[in-house]
């Protein structure tokens, strides 16, 4: 898999005193999405594996806003693999209301051991994460 689609509705807690969706709010769209992708792979973003507590925290995250949302408008979020490293993701997001592009995201994250008594821990995503996961045509550019 390389992409994810997913929809949410604009409630009226997403939305500034403008009316339009809060610049703040995208960033937890991704993270939603991210949830829902890891989710549809029997996985999530905090689990264990091998005995470990691993999860993925925040290397980078942006967004560009391209058109408003507003309330009760219906966003699909198409999430894609950008690149897949060794102990990394990069996922690219796109936000549309009907054929209008919204926004434009880009979040990036490590895979840790979350355990561990020296702290965080890069390791290598494991197997039954990394081998569901394939970068979109034209990622990892």
């Amino acid at each position: 898999m390389h992409t994810y689609r997913t929809r949410r509705r604009i409630e009226f807690a997403d939305t500034d005193m403008g009316g339009i969706v809060h610049f703040s709010r995208f960033f937890v769209f991704m993270e939603s999405a991210e949830h829902e992708l890891l989710a549809s792979l029997g996985t999530a973003v905090h689990t264990r594996w091998q005995g470990r507590a691993i999860g993925w925290p925040r290397l980078a995250a942006s967004c560009e806003y391209k058109s408003p949302a507003r309330f009760g408008d219906e966003l699909e979020i198409e999430v894609q693999v950008e690149r897949k490293g060794r102990t990394s993701m990069t996922y690219r997001f796109t936000f549309r209301c009907g054929e209008r592009l919204v926004a434009q995201g880009r979040m990036s994250s490590a895979c840790c051991v979350l355990d561990d008594p020296s702290g965080l821990v890069p390791i290598s995503i494991p197997p039954f994460i990394a081998d569901h996961l394939e970068e979109a045509p034209g990622g990892g550019k």
